[in-house]
């Protein structure tokens, strides 16, 4: 017998040996296996870590939006005089030049933290001004029944522009919010 032929038989008497070959495709599906497990489990963490960022950027909406109406209830209770006036624009927070002294009522115009820019939806009174701002996201909030917040009640929701934060005076003179509406991009 030739060598060649010596070693071909030596390696197909090596692979057909009982056991050897079982063992290898064992092996082979048990890391198949554990791979599944571990990315089901990366899976399940993945959307654990989502769900708790929406949260996150959820609260910071509520925060921001309360922000707003104190700024913009701030802005209209400063007024001097009896007729009292709503911002024209949201920069008009920032430096209110109105009296004497500069007021700041805000610090920044805020990213809405859903969208991360600053283009809420401004929602105006009847005489021009901005009355409340609202985010111009559509995706589902975590939180859709009605929420109570320190200064606001805001309805269910069935998503983020639902949430509409808007100063409401405690004395409305006539007409003042009798139209508060979304303005239009």
């Amino acid at each position: 017998m030739s060598k060649v032929a010596h070693n071909n038989a030596h390696a197909m008497e090596a692979t057909m040996r009982p056991g050897k070959g079982v063992e290898r495709g064992f092996t082979y599906i048990a890391v198949l296996a554990a791979l599944l497990l571990l990315s089901l489990a990366s899976h399940g963490v993945m959307v654990y870590v989502s769900q708790q960022a929406q949260r996150a950027r959820e609260a910071d909406l509520l925060r921001v939006g309360q922000n707003f109406i104190r700024a913009i209830g701030a802005y209209y209770e400063a007024t001097p005089g009896s007729i009292k006036r709503w911002p024209s624009q949201l920069e008009d927070l920032l430096e209110d030049r109105r009296l004497v002294s500069i007021t700041r009522h805000i610090r920044e115009i805020y990213p809405d933290p859903i969208t991360r820019r600053t283009d809420w939806d401004l929602i105006r009174s009847t005489d021009g001004g901005i009355a409340g701002v609202r985010s111009r996201s559509t995706a589902s909030p975590m939180r859709t029944s009605a929420l109570e917040l320190d200064n606001i009640t805001l309805p269910a929701a069935s998503r983020y522009a639902d949430w509409a934060f808007v100063y409401r005076p405690s004395v409305v003179t006539a007409g003042t919010l009798s139209s508060l509406k979304p303005e239009k991009p």
